[in-house]
């Protein structure tokens, strides 16, 4: 890219960055607390929102019933498709359901409030913020008014908190999209080219209850549940040994993030819930550790009598792994984000999960990458007084404006090899 058109980029993005910050600002306020997951409401504003910018956002509602089955109340997923010309079409997706604010905080969560150069709010780092990030990347190309070839969508999608099936995972498998390449919500000092998968289990183990004052009448669920724990537990040591060989990536790791049990503190306790997480390095087959994972559990309780255990999947996220046609991009990413922060920014994986990963799933590259801190523990994501800098989401839509003009531009060519 020549000096000039840069220049142009970033000064556009410098003149325009009070209005992106405001936009941030409205985006934040609008809650969309999942669960309960009502979030159409989000989607149709955000729809009205970039109607101001000239485009139009396609309404894809996902049908109210398939909803209400996956446990939520309303979800629009929103595509706008600015097209260029012949060339590869580069999605940038970002996702606007969020976790509840919870408690602890210090500013209104939905209050999107500035103070001492961050913004404050729920979804104000993840991923909220490159909601910001890639609608004014996308400005800032098209007012450069030079040729541009291919084409990009945003897509803003509402169901990363219970795994994308019915955001990205939705419009892949209604055929409503298929690009080349695909950006997703990141942070801005990392880019991520490969994540964790996830398994989730609920496992409820039946007993019968009983009289506290005659325990001998009852069959403890709780005691049975005791023996899960430990043989859930007593597996990290060897978890351990499991090393991947992705950077950014170490071990497996398993745990029991929920109980639910019991009636009163005086009644032998019949039923006992437990919710489990299993996160497996990219190099694991999740086939075989859901398998083994079952049978650890069996195996526990195996001829307890009157125990009966039932095991339910709630979720099997895959890994995201690199793909060869990432390679353009991500150096395109690297480059620009060298120059624009002044320090090396890796190509690295997560033990986190996503929702790019079924674009990964569908054999389109895909790399996480916006708006953010070093870590995800700076901006408190997920937790109380989510913040944000607005010097990095400034930073962080320089380099994908960059990176759009260096793929999309005349005489570049992004698209992966068949």
């Amino acid at each position: 890219m020549d000096t000039q058109a840069r220049q142009q980029l970033l000064d556009w993005i410098d003149a325009h960055f009070d209005e992106q910050v405001a936009f941030l600002q409205g985006v934040v306020r609008i809650p969309t607390d999942t669960p309960p997951g009502n979030n159409a409401p989000h989607a149709e504003a955000v729809a009205e929102m970039v109607r101001a910018f000239g485009w139009e956002a396609e309404r894809h509602a996902v049908p109210a019933q398939l909803v209400a089955d996956y446990g939520m109340e309303s979800i629009t997923n929103l595509i706008v498709r600015r097209p260029y010309g012949e060339g590869p079409t580069i999605a940038l997706n970002a996702h606007g359901d969020v976790v509840p604010p919870g408690e602890g905080w210090t500013r209104p969560p939905y209050g999107a409030e500035i103070e001492d150069g961050y913004l404050y709010g729920r979804a104000a780092a993840v991923s909220k913020s490159d909601f910001a990030t890639y609608i004014f990347a996308v400005r800032a190309l098209e007012a450069l008014g030079l040729p541009l070839k291919g084409g990009v969508e945003l897509h803003f999608t509402y169901d990363e908190e219970f795994g994308g099936l019915l955001g990205p995972g939705w419009l892949l498998e209604q055929q409503l999209t298929r690009p080349d390449l695909v950006i997703a919500a990141g942070f801005s000092y990392g880019i991520v080219t490969a994540h964790n998968a996830c398994l989730q289990l609920e496992v409820t183990v039946h007993g019968k209850a009983g009289h506290g004052a005659m325990p001998e009448t009852a069959v403890d669920a709780l005691q049975a549940a005791t023996r899960i724990l430990n043989a859930i537990y007593g597996q990290l040591p060897e978890l351990k040994k499991i090393k991947s060989q992705v950077p950014g990536i170490d071990s497996p790791t398993m745990l029991v993030g929920r109980i639910d049990g019991g009636t009163n503190t005086n009644v032998v306790p019949g039923k006992v819930v437990l919710k489990m997480d299993r996160r497996m390095i990219p190099e694991e087959d999740p086939v075989a550790v859901e398998a083994q994972v079952r049978a650890l559990i069996e195996d526990a309780v195996q001829g307890l009598p009157g125990i009966r255990v039932e095991i339910r999947r709630l979720l099997l996220s895959q890994a995201l792994r690199r793909l060869p046609g990432a390679d353009p991009l991500v150096a395109s990413l690297q480059r620009n984000a060298q120059a624009v922060f002044g320090v090396a920014v890796p190509a690295v994986g997560t033990p986190l999960y996503a929702d790019a990963r079924l674009y990964g799933e569908h054999g389109i590259p895909a790399v996480l990458y916006g708006a953010g801190p070093r870590t995800v523990p700076e901006s408190n994501a997920k937790k109380a007084d989510e913040k944000l800098a607005l010097d990095d989401l400034r930073k962080a839509t320089e380099v994908v404006a960059l990176t759009l003009f260096d793929l999309l531009g005349a005489g570049n060519d992004a698209r992966p090899a068949p």
